[in-house]
């Protein structure tokens, strides 16, 4: 298990926590917490092998030094400028595999804070962000997934995804097409809420409902902590990684 140091600043209380799991080899997760210029992110790799700790990494590591500046458009602007760079980067890794159409990809969950009132996610894949908001638990990010386009065409129910065939199959990715499209949503911040940022490590094992009992008992740190070992009670099949962020 991996952790940062908590990190407090005027704009925001933030904590993120990683682990392997029990099942996985390597952990091909990544994330990054950095409130002091309002940037927080999750990474899910894909590919095997090292791959996706590859694909993860370079997301995590393009981002870190990526400065922000300006308007939350010129912001959302810088960072996916970024993202692009490395997806097309990861593009022409895959290209030089010797594997035939071998894709070295990752997802992303992203939050981005201009000041106390405004942001916004940026995601694509099945790594989610969720908002705390008066005790209610909202997943404010959408699953690029075959399991969720299911979902949306009344094929299957939120239940049966969680142990459908196709569960691990994600439409959208960076580094699995030439032309990434992230989507993105406005967030206009109230006072006390708190975001999740996780990846599908952590909604394969536990429901809403107890996540949302999780996250609103402690702070950051302690709730990332418990978010990680209860996972790790239920046989954490898949890497987990989460972040959680307090805007006051």
């Amino acid at each position: 298990m991996t952790t940062e140091n908590n990190n407090t600043n005027k704009l925001a209380n933030s904590s993120g926590l990683t682990d392997r799991g029990l099942v996985r080899k390597i952990n091909e997760d990544a994330y990054l917490d950095q409130p002091e210029k309002g940037l927080w992110v999750v990474a899910d790799g894909m590919g095997g092998h090292q791959a996706g700790d590859l694909a993860s990494r370079m997301i995590i590591e393009s981002l870190e030094s990526t400065k922000l500046n300006g308007s939350l458009a010129e912001r959302l602007d810088q960072i996916e400028d970024a993202i692009d760079q490395v997806n097309n980067e990861l593009l022409i890794q895959g290209s030089n595999s010797n594997q035939p159409k071998k894709i070295i990809g990752s997802t992303i969950a992203l939050l981005v804070a201009l000041d106390h009132q405004l942001g916004a996610i940026l995601w694509a894949g099945d790594s989610r962000v969720y908002r705390l908001r008066n005790n209610k638990l909202t997943q404010v990010s959408s699953d690029h997934s075959q399991v969720e386009s299911y979902i949306r065409q009344g094929i299957i129910t939120p239940e049966e995804a969680r142990t459908h065939p196709e569960r691990n199959v994600i439409t959208r990715a960076v580094g699995s097409q030439e032309e990434l499209f992230m989507e993105a949503d406005l967030c206009e911040f109230s006072p006390k809420d708190r975001y999740l940022l996780c990846t599908d490590g952590l909604t394969r094992h536990l429901e809403d409902k107890e996540i949302a009992d999780i996250i609103a008992k402690d702070n950051p740190d302690k709730a990332c902590q418990a978010l990680i070992e209860l996972t790790l009670q239920r046989g954490a099949k898949d890497n987990v990684t989460v972040v959680i962020v307090d805007l006051s």
